[in-house]
């Protein structure tokens, strides 16, 4: 577990299936990330267990919930992921509705670049997002990666923006 000023960062576990089903099933989360076809409970449980589990045990590293350090409150995620089609890793960050805006993903973002960085021993990472994401996208230049070019994921028709940050 890690912290920052107003945020607890924690991996991801199977206790938070009731939270992963409630964020990826948020119209934002749909809209600029995709459907992951969790209709259940049960189908965010073995999400986290297919998805995030095995990244964690691989590499040390993966996605992390973030809590508000005030009241405990689970408000959104953010990982470094292994991503196929991808050389680099990739940070990725999503929110409850309620909490973007908020300055939340900038600082819990931050912080896990630093550990990535420091920690982890990466030397390079990704961000990637949709043209129509311009939330997204300021984020992410906020953060200092630098616009690359257009990619497309395996088995995947949108055309996303990829950015870069080197150590």
């Amino acid at each position: 577990m890690t912290e920052t000023e107003r945020l607890l960062l924690k991996p991801m576990s199977t206790d938070d299936s009731e939270f992963i089903f409630e964020l990826y099933n948020s119209p934002n989360f749909i809209k600029f990330i995709g459907d992951r076809n969790i209709k259940s409970v049960k189908d965010a449980e073995n999400y986290i267990i297919a998805k995030f589990l095995p990244q964690a045990e691989r590499l040390g590293y993966g996605n992390y919930l973030i809590m508000l350090k005030a009241t405990g409150q689970k408000i959104g995620s953010v990982g470094i992921f292994e991503r196929e089609g991808l050389e680099v890793h990739d940070i990725g960050f999503s929110f409850l509705p309620e909490f973007e805006g908020k300055g939340y993903g900038f600082e819990a973002a931050r912080q896990l670049l630093e550990t990535a960085f420091s920690e982890f021993g990466l030397k390079k990472i990704s961000a990637i997002t949709s043209k129509e994401n311009i939330a997204s996208q300021k984020l992410i230049e906020k953060l200092g990666l630098q616009y690359q070019s257009t990619v497309r994921l395996p088995d995947d028709e949108v055309e996303l923006l990829y950015y870069e940050l080197d150590k």
